[in-house]
């Protein structure tokens, strides 16, 4: 993984399609952020409920199924790495049910009103 350009720590449960247990066990943990500078707009899926391919999460921007988000970009590899270490059954949830989004060069959007910038 690349070094981190600076870390956000996850300071509420992030909303989401994650039972509310799996989405509790983020709050305090600190997550590099490396795809983008800074907090952007993102146009979101949900992890549960978006298409599987490419052309279908496409298909569901153009059709106004995403969620524009302000938010940060964090690599969920490492991230679901970082959860693991606090709880290995919410880290096990994000892999046996999301294994499409759990894989390089995928990201998780977390919404700004849940993160704080943390010192790295």
């Amino acid at each position: 993984m690349n070094k981190p350009d600076w870390t956000v720590r996850i300071i509420a449960a992030p909303p989401g399609e994650a039972p509310l247990w799996v989405r509790q066990q983020w709050v305090g943990l600190d997550l590099p952020v490396t795809r983008y500078s800074g907090q952007s707009r993102f146009l979101g899926l949900g992890v549960l409920s978006m298409p599987r391919s490419w052309l279908g999460q496409w298909l569901a921007v153009i059709k106004g199924h995403a969620e524009l988000v302000a938010g940060y970009a964090v690599e969920a590899l490492p991230a679901v790495g970082i959860l693991g270490e606090k709880s290995p059954e919410a880290a096990v949830w994000w892999r046996e049910n999301t294994p499409h989004l759990i894989a390089p060069k995928r990201y998780l959007i977390f919404h700004e009103e849940v993160c704080r910038i943390a010192d790295i």
